[in-house]
């Protein structure tokens, strides 16, 4: 298997740089996620990009869906200042790598090789919004073939996501975002590569409704420092309280009592 080239750019399939949580990252670069993105894509196969937080990884250990879908990511960044910290542990190279940091330059690139893009998730309003603003600052000419908002109770495993699906592969799309939340992206994601459908899923979160302006994105200081959960936390405390203690109680345990990747492997087995 393919390891990082030495630009920093992914090849085919690249082994993990580092684990966490038994979890292997193995792109290491924002430069990097947009070149393996954007050269599988060229070549029309299809993959999934998905960015590994806390939040993900205390999913991963109660949601056996969530699991098989990351099984199946061609590529996995370290998203949030705790993964990244425990990722450079085992490769300094690790830096931090969210979606919301990867659409613009993503857009960029697939609009100088000619990729078409489709948006998939969000609402109506953000996904027409966000699409014309990233296509007014490509310098070449971005092609979005389509998009579509699904509704709240959205099964990423139902027929609607199997007709949703379908429409992406006829649109010609080479890269998808998808910003459903977790695990719905993933589930989605990895469906859709089942299916085989010839496109890079690149899993989002609430980044095109940054890009909109529908949601504000923390402040860079807080964002260079780690401190974005605080900024989320703050504007959404009912919703976010409960699962960033869950983070942090898992954060502890991996600083205190890492647990072993053979470990991980056997408890997803025995779920």
């Amino acid at each position: 298997m393919a390891q990082e080239s030495s630009t920093g750019a992914a090849c085919d399939d690249p082994e993990p740089l580092a684990r966490v949580d038994g979890w292997g990252i193995n792109v290491a670069t924002l430069d990097g996620a947009v070149a393996a993105v954007i050269e599988v894509a060229s070549r029309a196969e299809p993959a999934a990009l998905f960015t590994l937080n806390l939040d993900h990884l205390v999913k991963l250990r109660n949601d056996r869906c969530f699991c098989r879908a990351y099984e199946r990511a061609r590529f996995i960044t370290a998203d949030g200042a705790p993964i990244a910290q425990l990722a450079r542990t085992q490769a300094p190279t690790i830096e931090r790598t969210t979606g919301a940091d990867l659409v613009v330059p993503l857009a960029a690139a697939a609009a100088e090789r000619g990729l078409p893009l489709y948006l998939f998730g969000s609402a109506p309003g953000v996904l027409g919004e966000a699409g014309r603003r990233l296509a007014e600052n490509t310098a070449a000419p971005l092609a979005i073939v389509g998009s579509a908002a699904p509704p709240m109770n959205f099964d990423p495993e139902g027929h609607e996501a199997d007709e949703a699906i379908a429409r992406i592969a006829c649109s010609g799309a080479r890269v998808c975002l998808v910003a459903l939340g977790a695990p719905k992206q993933e589930i989605f994601a990895a469906r859709a590569i089942e299916q085989g459908v010839p496109a890079v899923f690149v899993c989002v979160g609430a980044a095109l409704d940054f890009i909109a302006g529908a949601q504000m994105r923390a402040p860079r200081v807080m964002q260079r420092n780690g401190l974005e959960w605080l900024w989320r936390l703050a504007n959404d405390p009912r919703r976010l309280a409960g699962r960033y203690a869950r983070c942090a109680l898992l954060y502890a345990q991996l600083l205190l009592l890492p647990v072993r990747p053979a470990d991980a492997v056997a408890r997803t087995n025995q779920m």
